[in-house]
């Protein structure tokens, strides 16, 4: 697949709750991502909730030969709009049936279980082995494909490969917040697809001379060169920026093109912002459920 995605999550009405104020401009947007060579979607049932996922099959299906989209289960929103982790069983194989009625959808290519083992979210008291139990199940009756992990610490990657194979995981890891890095060097050990969330932290890289540099030297944005750092970083990696803005999404997809412009300085360079040695997944729940929340009030 092409290693640049598109993140949906901006499509949502503000506080990514609701529909968009202009849905056929979303819808437009996701058929330029396609005609931009986008072929993976990253999505969930929460976006909306459920509003996202109604826009990308009403704008996509049926859905063209090789095109993904992988859809989060195991969180919900409150009826303020506060972020859930929702992983009973029922309550999975629920979201599962309404991600494929709202998709369009026979079969989910890819299904991700969302965790809390990234800090962001309170750790769920129901065993991994029943609320990832329920999408193996649904596996073996054909509605998914492959199953992946959105939020997993090294320890819940290795429990959950006991109990089903892995195909991708979602984690926190961008030129700013290398949390993820254990369970990046997991997936590329084991061949497991791995997604950064937040790939450009938020908007908060711009004003980094290390990335200036390199975006004045190639015509660049420092945005751009921050997706091509991330594929060069791992080739594990497949990023998933989010935009509402046709313009930059087009500048997204092309970071692809600059990956292999940069030079081995310049990444050494933008590596070096963060010891990758002392980054940390788990660290204290509240420092990182309250980074979380400023990243989704930058969406806002």
């Amino acid at each position: 697949m092409n290693r640049v995605g598109y993140g949906a999550m901006q499509l949502a009405g503000p506080n990514v709750w609701g529909p968009p104020a202009d849905p056929e401009a979303a819808r437009q947007l996701l058929r330029l991502a396609v005609e931009s060579g986008v072929t993976f979607f990253d999505t969930a049932n929460a976006y909306g909730p459920r509003s996202v996922n109604q826009l990308i099959g009403q704008a996509l299906r049926p859905f063209p030969e090789g095109v993904i989209v992988g859809n989060k289960v195991g969180a919900g929103r409150g009826p303020d709009g506060s972020w859930l982790i929702t992983d009973h069983p029922d309550t999975i194989r629920r979201q599962v049936h309404e991600a494929l009625a709202d998709l369009g959808a026979d079969t989910s290519e890819l299904t991700y279980l969302r965790l809390g083992g990234d800090g962001t979210a309170p750790v769920s008291d129901v065993p991994l082995e029943d609320s990832l139990g329920v999408l193996a199940e649904l596996r073996g009756k054909g509605l998914i494909r492959r199953i992946g992990l959105s939020g997993a610490s090294p320890q819940m990657l290795a429990r959950a490969q006991q109990i089903t194979p892995i195909a991708a995981v979602q984690n926190r890891f961008n030129l700013l917040d290398r949390s993820g890095v254990q369970v990046l060097a997991d997936c590329e050990e084991q061949q497991i697809m791995f997604i950064p969330y937040f790939p450009l932290a938020s908007g908060r890289l711009t004003s980094y001379a290390e990335l200036i540099g390199p975006a004045q030297r190639l015509g660049a944005t420092p945005a751009q060169i921050a997706l091509a750092w991330l594929l060069r970083r791992s080739p594990a990696i497949v990023v998933i920026p989010g935009t509402k803005n046709p313009a930059h999404l087009r500048a997204n997809v092309a970071a692809s093109d600059l990956a292999a412009d940069l030079t081995d300085a310049e990444v050494a360079q933008l590596t070096d912002l963060v010891d990758e040695s002392k980054a940390v997944l788990d660290q204290p729940h509240q420092t990182t459920l309250d980074a979380h929340r400023s990243a989704v009030e930058s969406h806002r």
